[in-house]
């Protein structure tokens, strides 16, 4: 039996395609496994699973993963800010994507 291994670049487009294919939560596992096992992940691993999780109206599960990102004082630029926005309005959420509007606003 052998364990495959990956890297951030690779994790990271296995992410991406899963988001683009519309597997939310393949992307979110990936993402979790990334945490779990020390594989560095970035804004980008983040960026890709938050904006899947809004895709499938998982709000809940964005916000989360954009909290996460705070814990790890990781970097939450535009497109992250814009992803949960879009989590949060799929998920008629408004009041919560108002709050990540004023984050972007005062960055």
């Amino acid at each position: 039996q052998r364990k495959l291994e990956c890297g951030t670049i690779t994790c990271n487009a296995a992410i991406s395609a899963c988001e683009k294919g519309g597997r939310w939560g393949e992307t979110f596992q990936l993402a979790s496994v990334m945490l779990q096992s020390r594989v560095l992940s970035d804004t980008i691993t983040f960026n890709a699973a938050i904006s899947a999780c809004g895709n499938a109206s998982k709000w809940e599960k964005a916000i989360w993963l954009v909290g996460l990102m705070a814990q790890n004082s990781m970097e939450r630029n535009t497109i992250t800010l814009s992803a949960a926005i879009s989590a949060c309005e799929n998920g008629g959420e408004w009041e919560k994507a108002l709050q990540f509007f004023d984050m972007m606003a005062q960055s």
